[in-house]
C-alpha cells in the first residue's frame, strides 16, 4: 500500500494542532477565539460530551502494556456553514473548550480561514505553552544536583 505524502502531510499538520488545542487551557482557548473578528457560525453534529477513556502505560516505556486507569474526557464535533468539519478532544469536563477546538478544527481546514485562526488563535496557545514548558524546565533545573566523587589518591610514603 503506497501512502500519499500530500495527504500525510495534511494529517500530521492537523495533529498538531488539535493536540495544541488538546493540551491548551481552557481560559487562553476562550479567550483566543474571543480575539477572532467574526468567528463563523457553526452547528453542532455531536454536542459536548463526557466520558471515560482507559490509559494505559508500559513499564519503562518499552515493557509490556497494563492498565493505568480511567480518565475524563470530553468530545464535540461541528460543521461550518461553508461544510468544514472539525473535531475536538478535551481532558476534563470543559465542554466549551471541546467545542472551541472543534470550531477552531474546522476553521484550520477551510483555506480561506486558516490563515487568519492559525495566527489568531493556534500560535498564540502553541507559545503559551512553549512558555509553559519553559517555566517549568527552569524550574526543575534550579533544583538539579550534581553528585560527584572526587578519587582521593595517596602518594607513596
Amino acid at each position: 500500500m503506497q501512502v500519499d505524502p500530500v495527504n500525510e502531510t495534511a494529517s500530521e499538520e492537523r495533529r498538531q494542532w488539535l493536540s495544541i488545542l488538546a493540551k491548551a487551557q481552557p481560559d487562553e482557548v476562550s479567550a483566543a477565539w474571543d480575539t477572532l473578528a467574526q468567528p463563523p457560525a457553526y452547528s453542532a453534529l455531536r454536542a459536548p460530551e463526557t466520558g471515560l477513556v482507559l490509559v494505559r502505560g508500559r513499564m519503562g516505556g518499552a515493557g509490556d502494556a497494563f492498565n493505568m486507569g480511567e480518565m475524563t474526557v470530553t468530545r464535540a464535533a461541528v460543521r461550518l456553514e461553508s461544510g468544514e468539519t472539525g473535531i475536538g478532544y478535551v481532558a476534563g469536563r470543559d465542554r466549551r473548550h471541546a467545542e472551541l477546538a472543534a470550531a477552531v478544527d474546522a476553521m484550520m481546514q477551510a483555506p480561506a480561514l486558516r490563515p487568519v485562526v492559525e495566527g489568531a488563535v493556534v500560535a498564540k496557545l502553541a507559545r503559551a505553552q512553549a512558555e509553559r514548558r519553559d517555566t517549568t524546565a527552569r524550574k526543575a533545573a534550579a533544583t538539579k544536583v550534581d553528585f560527584f566523587t572526587m578519587v582521593r589518591t595517596r602518594g607513596p610514603q
